[in-house]
């Protein structure tokens, strides 16, 4: 028997459900990504030729599209946590329906800028 307490499906349709769960999945991206971009600078101190190969690897599409992710999952990782903290600190009180979309909005915003910015 389970001790954990079951939700409805309404509390798992209410957009602060859906805040959560994203700031859990891109927490789970980030911290596997973590491990391979400490591979790659490793490569580094094997010299500049080993080190340059392994850059070539990152001129196909999918690191480009990988990297414009990392982007977005860092602003909506970064929001979602000043949310939670605004939430547990603050003093006022509820879920704040607003802020939720305030922090998609910017991870959106976030990843249109780093497009329009990159090369």
């Amino acid at each position: 028997m389970s001790s954990r307490p079951k939700l409805d499906l309404r509390a798992k349709s209410h957009l602060s459900y859906f805040a959560y769960a994203c700031h859990r999945f891109s927490g789970l991206l980030l911290a596997c990504f973590i491990p391979l971009h400490f591979l790659m600078l490793s490569q580094s101190l094997r010299g500049a030729t080993g080190f340059e190969r392994s850059l070539g690897l990152t001129d196909f599409w999918v690191f480009k599209f990988g990297e414009w992710a990392l982007v977005i999952l860092l602003a909506v990782h970064l929001v979602g946590g000043i949310r939670l903290i605004m939430i547990e600190f603050g003093p006022w009180r509820g879920l704040r329906k607003a802020w939720t979309q305030v922090a998609i909005l910017f991870g959106i915003a976030c990843g249109l800028l780093f497009l329009y910015l990159a090369n």
